[in-house]
């Protein structure tokens, strides 16, 4: 009897576990849509008002504004793999395969600007924050292309040093034009993913033909190399 009460009892804890979860989940997604409708300093009451709940209520499965914003940043971050992980492994060409993960990049910050730039200051509502989504998504994205690029230079016979540098180098770059673009957008997101196709596959080829390696950038690698992105927990 013991043991059944026991199990009763664990069974009840992981049903409310799931429940909170799932409810803290539905009230991330109305804070993406508050943060559509008000900008990246948006305030609780702005959330509570998208979720249909008043504030105690959101601060029940919240601590506070920073706890929330790390709950956003979680949210942005797979969002963001969602697309970038298959552009980026589809055994396709090289220059296409570049122009799909840029596009999957853009793609997201156009759908939720307002996302990008408060992660990006490391504010909610003004407040400061210790938790910074944009650059830890930075370092997993450049340290998967580092193993990427490390892997296709040592299948080549080339010293795969550069590797580093050139990964940090182009994600530092479309990372800064992102930032340029949701500001000014003086140019769509076509010719933008165009122009930094362009330059990236530039700069690989003239790197391989400097050791006498020439590849067709519209035609599939035999090499293929997958990446995977996730969250450190």
């Amino acid at each position: 009897m013991g043991e059944g009460v026991k199990r009763d009892g664990d069974a009840r804890r992981e049903r409310w576990r799931e429940h909170r979860a799932a409810r803290r989940a539905e009230f991330v997604e109305a804070a993406l849509k508050a943060l559509d409708e008000h900008g990246p300093d948006l305030a609780m009451e702005h959330v509570a008002a998208a979720a249909g709940v008043t504030k105690p209520v959101l601060y029940r499965h919240f601590t506070d504004k920073a706890d929330l914003f790390v709950a956003l940043g979680q949210r942005g971050t797979e969002i963001l793999f969602e697309r970038l992980i298959p552009a980026i492994n589809r055994e396709e060409a090289p220059v296409p395969r570049i122009r799909k993960s840029l596009d999957a990049f853009f793609s997201v910050i156009e759908d939720h600007p307002n996302l990008y730039r408060m992660l990006a200051r490391k504010a909610f509502n003004g407040r400061p924050v210790d938790s910074d989504p944009v650059r830890e998504d930075k370092e997993m994205i450049a340290a998967a292309l580092t193993s990427l690029l490390g892997d296709y230079m040592r299948a080549l016979g080339l010293d795969s040093g550069a590797a580093e540098p050139w990964a940090y180098s182009i994600v530092g770059m479309v990372q800064t034009t992102g930032e340029w673009w949701l500001d000014r957008r003086s140019m769509t997101r076509d010719a933008l993913v165009e122009y930094l196709t362009t330059i990236i596959w530039s700069a690989i080829d003239g790197f391989l033909r400097q050791h006498d390696i020439q590849i067709d950038p519209d035609k599939p690698i035999e090499i293929n190399k997958v990446v995977q992105l996730r969250r450190a927990r």
